[in-house]
């Protein structure tokens, strides 16, 4: 697997699991909704510094996203805005 396919899978599955919608995630690490969304289906090439900012809102180490994702569904993860 691709290195930058490594953190498109592993930026969504980290915000699925904690619940942000990209938007919030975005606010959090001071960068756009749409770049984050362009990450997320590996449009982009994100630079250190960028990918710190989104570990931080997360929680995480940059490590987290490199690491060769458990086999899971991409498709199985929730997308799209949330209806109100």
């Amino acid at each position: 697997m691709h290195p930058l396919e490594r953190v498109a899978r592993n930026l969504r599955r980290l915000r699925v699991l904690r619940g942000l919608s990209q938007e919030a995630l975005a606010v959090d690490a001071g960068v756009d909704r749409s770049y984050v969304s362009r990450l997320e289906r590996n449009l982009e090439n994100p630079t250190v510094a960028v990918l710190d900012r989104l570990a931080g809102a997360l929680g995480c180490d940059v490590q987290a996203f490199l690491e060769i994702p458990e086999e899971f569904d991409v498709s199985e993860l929730p997308k799209g805005r949330k209806k109100k």
